[in-house]
């Protein structure tokens, strides 16, 4: 007999609670669009997303406590509210590659709005379907502690108490929203960039060898250098991720724009004004910034921080070897114990979806696998075939390692990314020995990573939610239903958010002078550039290999250095100097914060509260700006005038200072308030993730 004791559930399995509402689906099913949406401008734009979890919690119990509602009934609404942001994760780091590559018109987005939202759908309910199958054997496990899960549950168990974070989370998003809107209005100078030439002595050398263009007073290249973007969006996530981490995602913006672009500036720059005399062009007409985003950038900096990031990915894997590793054998270990039947129990708190559902499921996503890539891909029979074998395969493993790492680290730190590489790779290559070449090729693989992606982000996120609902007494069968409603209702839409952000960053781009859209400053993808090149690359050959293997032997650099996290560094490299810039402040508040605390002897209990409070802060000013970003995105499509306040604030003196004023506000809610806000040394041991 074994003496394990047996676990006990914050609801007991005979107490008859209410539980799979209407409210707690609708509230739970609103929370998924809107923090899928801000996830997905945020991953657009910063090429990262906030765990949902949380800020589901919060905000789902907050509302719930105003109707009396159970606990169950939260903890239903925190996991369909958190499904959004893993299938935005998955939607922005596969489907804009379909653009970048030129397989979908951007002119024209909307007649794939079928195959990208049935690609999302599907991929979530593959996630979930394997994730029954693994749910019992994982969540039981007391190998692997879902850390993230335990302090979602602790939420929901300190709001029985009275307490909460609701107020914070609410608060900072209307003050992101507010900032926000305040941008929009032009009422400020959201970041300033300058241009410092190069002076003749720096390349008397160079230009000595084109005399023909000394009678010319012009610059031959220079230095861009810029402010941090009045973002509370970026400036929260670096908060979050802390300053450390934002230390070095700063340091990969000052590799490419401090030393890497100028570099390039500074021996390119003569062959270019030589280029504008022999056209009879005066060259002091040369827009160097635009050469320097456009050209140099585009073109030279970001393969060379895709190569990068590819190595990143793959020592991000190397480095998680024993993890994966026994993922890999839990697995199968996993998979033979379904063989053999072990939905034997009967309790409310152990009852899955019936297997006969899952199995149907798993086999409708490999049919749609099949005519997807056959029908409307146009590959042939057997790549289909082999397409959807590979997809069942990859995905079964892939979404079994994720889980095991969520349980280990948490859904915060899963590398979706570099799986979802991994199954890129395979799929491409295999598909190559088929010979299948040329955009079916670059199609079959998009799609099978594109799957195989949401899947990984939907699995990893819903076995975190399945933990926290065993802690807490939930029926599995029911948050499994709820989230592939989910995944339903979030995968037909968030095509729709993505296609709206591109279209309104490409209507401002026309308005202002820039190339707009996925892969530009402001909705750079740096997860999606990196999945179009590799799988064009690989399937065409076409890759620019020279500048991919310098990023490469950066990285191998940085790793003999003993750099931690190198994907923010090259993701750092893929980003705007601004967003960069932000990012960096944010964690440098949080900093601040963190030496204050130490210096002033908070109790344990004032340093968890204090944490969790700038946590709460900083997600909503993120998802304030957001989803005001998103409210203003239809005006710009349709082209309508909005209110500007200042017609250039970037040359406004006065509107350069309201920058700092807003930038001092920003500082002062994600550094004073959680201070201010420590509450009594003798105060009881809040929870790790509750105030």
């Amino acid at each position: 007999m074994s003496d394990k004791k047996k676990f006990i559930p914050f609801v007991s399995p005979d107490t008859n609670m209410a539980e799979f509402t209407i409210r707690a689906l609708l509230i739970g099913l609103v929370l998924s669009v809107i923090l899928g949406a801000a996830n997905a401008y945020l991953g657009l734009r910063a090429g990262m997303t906030i765990a949902a979890t949380y800020p589901a919690a919060v905000i789902g119990m907050a509302i719930l406590r105003t109707m009396k509602g159970s606990i169950l009934e939260e903890n239903i609404t925190r996991t369909v509210g958190a499904i959004g942001e893993s299938v935005a994760a998955g939607a922005i780091f596969t489907l804009p590659a379909f653009f970048i590559v030129g397989l979908w018109d951007i002119n024209n987005p909307f007649q794939h709005y079928f195959t990208a939202s049935i690609i999302l759908v599907a991929g979530g309910v593959l996630g979930i379907m394997f994730v029954v199958l693994l749910r019992r054997v994982m969540v039981e496990d007391e190998d692997l502690p879902f850390p993230e899960s335990i302090a979602a549950a602790e939420i929901h168990k300190s709001g029985r108490s009275g307490s909460g974070g609701s107020k914070f989370l609410f608060g900072a998003m209307i003050l992101g929203a507010l900032i926000k809107a305040f941008a929009e209005f032009k009422l400020f100078a959201e970041s300033l960039i300058f241009f410092i030439p190069f002076p003749a002595s720096i390349t008397k050398i160079i230009y000595s060898a084109k005399a023909k263009l000394s009678s010319y007073s012009t610059a031959n290249g220079g230095l861009l250098i810029g402010t941090p973007g009045i973002t509370p969006a970026y400036m929260g996530v670096g908060y979050i991720i802390g300053p450390k981490l934002g230390a070095l995602n700063f340091a990969g913006g000052i590799i490419a724009w401090g030393l890497l672009i100028p570099i390039i500036l500074l021996f390119y720059g003569p062959t270019i004004v030589a280029d504008y005399v022999s056209q009879g062009i005066n060259p002091s007409t040369i827009d160097w910034q635009a050469i320097a985003y456009e050209g140099v950038w585009k073109g030279i900096v970001k393969p060379i921080a895709i190569g990068g990031m590819l190595v990143g990915a793959c020592y991000t894997l190397f480095r998680m070897r024993k993890s994966l590793g026994a993922g890999l054998s839990r697995s199968i270990t996993d998979a033979k114990k379904v063989t053999k039947g072990i939905d034997v129990k009967v309790d409310r708190n152990e009852k899955d979806l019936k297997l006969i559902w899952v199995l149907t499921g798993i086999l409708g996503v490999a049919v749609i696998t099949f005519l997807i890539t056959y029908f409307l891909f146009h590959t042939s029979f057997i790549v289909a075939i082999v397409s959807a074998t590979l997809l069942l395969i990859l995905a079964f493993f892939l979404a079994a390692i994720a889980g095991y790492l969520v349980g280990i680290i948490g859904a915060s730190n899963n590398p979706g990314s570099g799986l979802t590489l991994t199954a890129l790779f395979i799929t491409a290559l295999i598909l190559v020995a088929l010979g299948v070449k040329g955009q079916e090729g670059i199609a079959a693989v998009l799609g099978v990573a594109a799957i195989v992606c949401v899947s990984v982000a939907v699995a990893g996120e819903m076995l975190q939610d399945l933990k926290a609902g065993h802690i807490l007494g939930g029926t599995p069968s029911k948050m499994q239903v709820g989230d592939i409603i989910g995944v339903l209702i979030t995968g037909f839409v968030m095509f729709g958010v993505l296609i709206l952000l591109n279209q309104s960053d490409i209507a401002q781009g026309i308005r202002e002078g820039y190339k707009g859209g996925f892969g530009s400053k402001n909705l750079s993808a740096p997860q999606a550039g990196l999945m179009a090149m590799l799988s064009k690359g690989i399937i065409t050959g076409e890759n620019p290999w020279a500048l991919i293997i310098v990023g490469m032997l950066m990285a191998f650099g940085l790793i003999a250095m003993q750099v931690k996290s190198l994907m923010l560094v090259f993701i750092g490299m893929y980003l705007p100097l601004e967003t960069t810039f932000a990012i960096f402040l944010g964690g440098v508040f949080k900093g601040i914060v963190e030496n204050i605390v130490a210096k002033k002897g908070f109790s344990e209990s004032q340093k968890v509260r204090i944490e969790n409070i700038g946590i709460l802060m900083a997600s909503g000013l993120i998802a304030g700006e957001a989803l005001t970003g998103l409210a203003f995105a239809p005006f710009k499509i349709l082209n309508f005038s909005i209110l500007s306040i200042f017609a250039k604030p970037e040359t406004s003196p006065f509107a350069i200072g309201i920058s700092a004023i807003v930038l001092i506000i920003i500082a002062l809610a994600l550094i004073r308030i959680p201070l201010r806000n420590a509450g009594s040394p003798d105060a009881p041991m809040p929870t790790s993730a509750g105030v």
